[in-house]
């Protein structure tokens, strides 16, 4: 746009920083509190459950729980492998204690 407006149309008093905007600050995600997570996990039941729990204790993403395969989960050291995570990066992260037995 600022060889639009000096080569073509001439104006010699435009310069780049006449173009450039304030970027929006980023905002940071908001988490639940303790007892809003209580409250949600009181209300589900199963796998639902299961996978709220799994979400919420290990950290896990929507997308993450649902790949979760057997071989991924580390009972003797309470490890959860997660596979191609965001970035397409694997990790390690803990077990909850509360999703062990629904594990089984």
């Amino acid at each position: 746009m600022v060889f639009l407006y000096k080569r073509v149309f001439g104006h010699d008093q435009i310069s780049i920083t006449d173009w450039l905007k304030a970027r929006k600050p980023k905002k940071l995600p908001v988490g639940l509190s303790e007892a809003e997570a209580s409250r949600i996990l009181a209300n589900l039941q199963g796998t639902p459950l299961l996978a709220a729990q799994l979400m919420y204790g290990a950290g896990l993403r929507l997308k993450e729980t649902l790949r979760l395969r057997i071989k991924d989960v580390v009972f003797d050291r309470k490890e959860i492998l997660v596979r191609e995570g965001k970035g397409a990066k694997d990790r390690v992260t803990l077990l909850p204690n509360i999703s062990v037995d629904g594990l089984y």
